[in-house]
């Protein structure tokens, strides 16, 4: 996962969308973009989450996703295992924490968009 500086501007021919834009209707401009940016207005709108998964699964999209908004640190695990390749965080973040978060978990209860399988958590006795 890149790291985009908070006031770093983004590639100037990405395509950007709003999180209520219905991707599947707009896949001939998608499929001819050299980067997607999917807003995240709130944290706690989980919205563009699907509109990855959606640009990567359903319309095998291959070029880079960004994320921007109100993107907080504790995001980027989701982020990355929904197809994002790059964040650009919210200005009170601290960019050192937020990576940390990428290696805290061990495993995952359910695959993912880049082909991970779920692996199975074992606990210490």
């Amino acid at each position: 996962m890149r790291l985009i500086e908070t006031h770093s501007p983004l590639p100037a021919d990405a395509l950007a969308f709003d999180n209520t834009v219905d991707v599947l209707e707009r896949r001939d401009e998608i499929a001819a973009a050299r980067a997607v940016v999917l807003h995240f207005p709130k944290w706690t709108d989980g919205r563009a989450y699907s509109q990855a998964v959606l640009l990567r699964l359903r319309l095998r999209y291959a070029g880079e996703l960004i994320a921007t908004g109100e993107v907080v640190g504790d995001m980027l695990p989701m982020l990355q295992r929904c197809g994002f390749d790059a964040a650009q965080l919210r200005a009170d973040q601290d960019p050192a924490v937020a990576l940390r978060t990428l290696g805290r978990f061990p495993g995952q209860y359910q695959g993912d968009v880049t082909g991970a399988r779920a692996t199975p958590i074992v606990h210490a006795a």
